[in-house]
């Protein structure tokens, strides 16, 4: 079974820096390739380039939430989000959620 995980190109868990604009700042952002190329998936279904989709991100998550602690993290989970919703697969909370130790 792990064949299929470990056989991956190791070009798609290689990771990469890309420098990107946000409200005028400049930030770096480090990413696996393969999440990259999600966000580039994201981005040309919804008419954006990957930077215009991630600043959008960035917006509506502050928004939303107020704060942004780890915004890579975000992105990551959003990608993953992305392809289980396009699997069709519904958007319940996880073990992981609901099992999760208090603070």
């Amino acid at each position: 079974m792990c064949e299929i995980y470990v056989k991956a190109d190791p070009m798609l868990y290689e990771s990469r820096s890309r420098a990107l604009r946000i409200h005028g700042c400049v930030t770096r952002i480090r990413l696996e390739n393969h999440f990259w190329d999600i966000l580039a998936e994201i981005a040309a279904s919804d008419g954006y380039t990957t930077n215009q989709l991630i600043a959008k991100l960035y917006d509506e998550l502050l928004e939303y939430r107020g704060e942004i602690d780890n915004f890579t993290s975000f992105l990551r989970v959003s990608c993953l989000r992305y392809l289980a919703l396009r699997k069709g697969a519904t958007d319940k909370p996880t073990l992981a959620v609901l099992n999760r130790p208090a603070a």
